[in-house]
């Protein structure tokens, strides 16, 4: 039986702690006038806010008004109750990642990526393999004991599978930016599909993008998921610590 927890109330911080103050912007389909401050403030006090400001308001064009407003928002949350997965990994750097292969492994990870389906948007995964890397972090490509290979976009997930066959692959990566119609959930668990048919679940699959977290990329059947601002360093650290694990 999982023991209680404490609760812990949060509200917004506005000019105090815990005052629920909140800055919202919005723009309405009027020109700027007095009218047009009081329809922003009305639908803000539609909206549930309280000792609502209006503090901006400017022409965006003929006739709409851009608005700025403050209000105090009586929505109190218990953070000790939200539950979100989260991909749980070390904080290894880039020699301690190659030193822990180098002596744990004792050959080259294999790491196989690509924007898979339609998706022609290849800015993620060129920041997690690429020997550039992303934010002053180096791309896998850039690890000694890690061969990186970049498919590049719009690859046939069956194309993608083969390669990683063909390569010997540890970890496949996949990136999914278009998300129109859900492109990029129909894809990612297309991929998985055919990895369980062709025998190839074994190997670690990790997906990214925009649109990607953790909860998501596992109820799609993917190992583990990374959003935005995800840095090479963290992809090798999950690899390298999963693999070890088995």
């Amino acid at each position: 039986m999982s023991a209680k927890k404490t609760p812990q109330p949060i509200r917004p911080y506005g000019d105090r702690k815990d005052d629920g103050r909140i800055q919202l912007s919005f723009t309405l389909p009027v020109a700027v006038s007095g009218r047009a401050k009081e329809a922003a403030r009305l639908f803000c006090e539609g909206l549930g806010l309280k000792n609502v400001v209006v503090a901006t308001m400017e022409s965006a064009g003929n006739e709409f008004s851009f608005f700025v407003a403050y209000g105090n928002a009586d929505v109190p949350l218990d953070f000790a109750q939200i539950v979100v997965p989260e991909v749980e990994l070390p904080a290894w750097g880039f020699k301690e990642i190659n030193h822990l292969i180098h002596e744990k492994i004792g050959r080259k990870l294999v790491v196989v990526g690509a924007c898979t389906g339609s998706d022609a948007h290849t800015v993620g995964i060129d920041a997690i393999l690429n020997m550039k890397g992303y934010a002053g972090d180096k791309g896998l490509e850039a690890y000694p004991w890690i061969d990186a290979y970049n498919l590049g976009a719009q690859v046939d997930n069956l194309a993608l599978l083969t390669r990683a066959k063909e390569l010997s692959a540890d970890a496949i990566l996949v990136s999914q930016i278009m998300t129109q119609r859900d492109l990029h959930i129909d894809n990612s668990r297309q991929l998985i599909d055919l990895a369980k048919k062709s025998g190839q679940r074994n190997l670690l699959f990790l997906l990214g993008g925009p649109r990607i977290d953790h909860k998501l990329a596992r109820e799609l059947g993917f190992d583990a998921g990374f959003g935005p601002g995800t840095k090479p360093s963290q992809v090798a650290s999950y690899i390298l610590s999963t693999l070890l694990k088995r």
